[in-house]
């Protein structure tokens, strides 16, 4: 079969150092972290009482009351994101065929706020059931999703990926495919999150997931250092627009870059920590390198998953060096989590991004909140500790896990004719 290829056309972020593409980037590159203490709930009695919370973010500033209501706040971050994806794109018009236009958008939780204030209503009540109805429809993990193609008038494949922590990279993978294939021409893809609230943050003190350091939280978040305790939640959105090539350049698009693998996999091996010699990651990586049909020294930069947890942060590592062998050590491989936190069912796109514009400025983002070296970690791989790097950026490698063992790997590579 002769597959399409399949570039980036836009790119919409909501992020915790950041509202758009632009303020996200320009954190990134100068090392900006974006945990603080929490301010949407009291957390004053819980092990962790911080987080990467999105900040000035009022959903009033982009939609009409009755909008506002409708929406899960993981919907709101979501619709922004792709507003801005959109219009960078320039589809916000009927100038192109919206039947050829699909949408994939992932969470891995969903409406969790409409959910905890349901039901508290309903258990602070007299009993009589009184819920909203939006009540399902703001909660459920795929109405993003229906939301943006009701919004611009969408009508290709629409659904949601659900694949906890790795979910929008799953929806970039989908997209991609279904472009590949002759499915759509254009796809809004990506994911949102908004789990920073008691349930969110009490589930995962519950699993000894996220970081306890609430002495000093914007340094909490340091993947693979030794002291790390941790990841922080954050949340957020993110979006981008992926779009068949011949189709882009008919109508003059700017091109970001090329998406030119995507590699999928599973552990198999336990129900939130990953194999320790990161099997399921090696799987994904070799996958996304045979699907590119590209060399392993074509690659110059991984944006990791790196969470600022004991076993994964060590365990990703290991996996690199067993696949890439010698030239792990030419690759720059950073955390971006070490920023943001961890946007859960977000990360994957908004992860994507960073790459994304890693290649477009030959510079990769530091990892920072680095400290003390982990003697189980090879401490020949360059990490990008601290301070941005300079270099030149043909083809970037995305990794993003979640629990479940659910592996996935993107390539992106500088668009060339």
């Amino acid at each position: 079969m002769n597959l399409r290829r399949v570039v980036v056309t836009g790119l919409g972020s909501v992020t915790p150092i950041g509202n758009d593409t632009n303020a996200y980037w320009q954190s990134l590159i100068n090392g900006v972290s974006g945990a603080a203490d929490i301010t949407k709930f009291d957390a004053s009695k819980f092990k962790t009482r911080f987080a990467c919370e999105v900040k000035d973010f009022d959903p009033g500033d982009f939609f009409d009351r009755k909008e506002v209501r409708k929406y899960d706040l993981y919907t709101h971050y979501g619709l922004v994101a792709s507003d801005e994806a959109i219009k960078d794109a320039g589809i916000a018009d009927d100038s192109i065929d919206k039947k050829r236009v699909g949408v994939i958008w992932a969470s891995g939780i969903g409406g969790l706020d409409t959910l905890i204030s349901e039901v508290s209503g309903y258990l602070k009540g007299d009993g009589v059931p009184r819920y909203n109805p939006f009540f399902i429809p703001k909660m459920i993990a795929d109405i993003t999703a229906g939301h943006i193609s009701i919004r611009y008038g969408y009508m290709g494949p629409n659904f949601a990926t659900v694949s906890a922590c790795a979910s929008s990279a799953n929806a970039l993978a989908d997209s991609y495919n279904y472009i590949r294939l002759g499915k759509a021409d254009v796809f809004v893809t990506g994911g949102s999150e908004a789990a920073i609230n008691p349930a969110g943050v009490g589930g995962f003190n519950a699993m000894h997931a996220i970081s306890t350091r609430n002495d000093d939280p914007k340094t909490a978040s340091r993947p693979f250092d030794k002291d790390r305790d941790g990841f922080v939640i954050g949340e957020g959105g993110g979006a981008l627009i992926f779009e068949e090539l011949e189709h882009a350049k008919k109508r003059g698009a700017k091109i970001y870059a090329e998406i030119v693998g995507a590699g999928l996999s599973g552990d198999a091996y336990h129900m939130t920590s990953p194999h320790p010699d990161g099997l399921g990651a090696i799987l994904s990586m070799r996958s996304a390198i045979e699907d590119a049909e590209l060399e392993l020294t074509d690659i110059d930069h991984i944006n990791t998953h790196g969470t600022s947890t004991p076993a994964g942060d060590i365990s990703e590592p290991k996996a690199i060096v067993s696949f890439f062998g010698d030239h792990a050590y030419n690759i720059n491989i950073n955390s971006t989590k070490s920023m943001t936190g961890h946007l859960l069912g977000a990360a994957g796109a908004v992860e994507a991004i960073a790459s994304l514009l890693a290649i477009n400025h030959n510079l990769v983002p530091p990892t920072i909140n680095h400290f003390t070296d982990d003697m189980e970690i090879d401490s020949k791989l360059n990490f990008t500790f601290n301070v941005a790097q300079e270099r030149e950026i043909n083809t970037a490698l995305s990794n993003t896990f979640g629990f479940g063992g659910h592996n996935a790997s993107l390539i992106f590579r500088e668009f060339n004719e």
